[in-house]
């Protein structure tokens, strides 16, 4: 039987469903699409986690007043099927978004991601500027600017005139294009939770400050990457500098370099510097790379021995001796080895 629509409902009760449903158009047109704004300083920076649930974002942004409704927000979530399209990356809310202006920021926006950056043990502040701007687009010039700036070295609580040596060897989640001060901060943050009070007191005990162990954990990285060497080295370096003997510390010479490391010739020994080990006792005045873990532990636990010099097996590690004339067997063959190694 055909229906008429007429025939269903009168003229006023036409006229009444077509008034709630423009009535309701309106509500939505008003609610999805009118513009909304925040008080704060435009744009607003957010970051969405790896993980983070729909939930806590809307939770987040309503904390930070960036919408006025969590419940409106979800049903233009729900209506435009938003909830799992929701990119994990650090977006910049310009003011007067609507809904669905911001939902489509999150979903197909300009963003900027974040990805996992490994700082190496022995990395420079200027190795690492390369490193960042190659893999999350950090500037590497502002980067290196942003590391001599005294002010916010300060602001850090640092006494120093550079971050190198603080900077903690660890993997890291970067966002694209972050503020060097950002990187450089998360950076020293990573080696104050490492260096808890514990390694402050052994300091303490062997008689160095913090920038001292840091700066001998330099050297003795510079001069090996095996963590069960590098007591060894530690060892030797103690006993030297127990003795008021020179440190005589090639890495220390190779961060004088203006062309970065090679090999060592008699005349760069020669170098007038305070970093220069073979001309000067003592530690130089800062550190030479950023050491990490192993290489920090060791300056702090040294292997108790009684070498006082060591020199490279050709191998990848080192020979060690207690006197002089033992030493310069350890070079003979060392120097035989190179030879032999260029027929």
């Amino acid at each position: 039987m055909k229906i008429i629509y007429n025939d269903l409902l009168k003229r006023p009760e036409r006229y009444l469903v077509l008034s709630i449903f423009i009535a309701f158009l309106f509500i939505l047109l008003y609610i999805f699409f009118t513009p909304n704004y925040y008080q704060s300083s435009a744009p607003i920076q957010f970051d969405i986690k790896k993980g983070e649930s729909f939930s806590s974002v809307v939770d987040r942004l309503f904390e930070k007043k960036i919408i006025p409704s969590k419940t409106n927000f979800r049903i233009a979530a729900f209506i435009y099927h938003a909830e799992k399209k929701v990119r994990a990356a650090r977006y910049f809310i310009h003011n007067g978004l609507s809904y669905l202006d911001l939902l489509d920021l999150f979903i197909s926006g300009k963003c900027y991601f974040s990805r996992k950056v490994t700082l190496n043990e022995g990395h420079t502040i200027k190795w690492l500027a390369a490193r960042l701007q190659w893999q999350v687009y950090v500037d590497s010039s502002e980067f290196v600017k942003a590391a001599i700036d005294s002010n916010f070295i300060h602001s850090l609580g640092l006494k120093e005139n550079s971050p190198e040596g603080y900077l903690f060897s660890k993997d890291y989640q970067i966002y694209e294009h972050s503020s060097p001060y950002e990187v450089l901060t998360m950076f020293y943050n990573a080696f104050k939770k490492f260096y808890v009070d514990s390694l402050k007191r052994r300091a303490m005990e062997l008689g160095y400050s913090t920038h001292e162990i840091l700066t001998l954990a330099s050297i003795i990285k510079g001069e090996s990457n095996d963590a069960d060497e590098m007591r060894r080295i530690s060892g030797v370096y103690h006993n030297r500098l127990r003795r008021g003997m020179k440190l005589q510390a090639d890495p220390t010479i190779q961060f004088l370099l203006p062309d970065g490391w090679r090999r060592l010739l008699y005349e760069d020994l020669k170098i007038d510097s305070p970093y220069n080990t073979y001309k000067y006792t003592g530690l130089p005045p800062g550190p030479i790379n950023n050491p990490g873990k192993n290489a920090i532990l060791a300056a702090l636990y040294p292997e108790k021995n009684k070498y006082l010099y060591f020199v490279a097996d050709g191998k990848g590690g080192h020979k060690f001796g207690k006197t002089h004339s033992e030493h310069i067997r350890n070079v003979r063959e060392y120097r035989r080895w190179i030879k032999n190694s260029k027929k």
